[in-house]
């Protein structure tokens, strides 16, 4: 094997920093006792949400959140997924 492909590999082997605002939302969910499921939706919505307005998720708006809605039912999420991210965003803002 290469020099650059096992550098390349042992590098996607070592763990991401982890913000302090994703560890606080990780423990909070921990603490309470969320499936695995439940965990992953509620990172990628909250994910979705930070690429969405371009900044740290903690620093939207009210009006970031109703254009990120409005944003999601042009976009075609169904309402299902778009209740899941409400239940995110909520956890999210209430715990982290």
């Amino acid at each position: 094997m290469s020099e650059n492909i096992s550098r390349s590999i042992s590098r996607s082997r070592e763990p991401r920093a982890i913000s302090p605002l994703r560890r606080r939302m990780l423990d909070e969910m921990s603490i309470r006792e969320l499936s695995d499921k439940t965990r992953a939706d509620y990172i990628r919505h909250v994910e979705t949400l930070t690429r969405f307005i371009g900044r740290a998720p903690d620093t939207a708006t009210p009006d970031d959140l109703r254009a990120f809605q409005a944003h999601q039912r042009v976009a075609g999420v169904q309402p299902p997924s778009m209740n899941s991210a409400v239940s995110a965003l909520r956890f999210f803002f209430t715990f982290a």
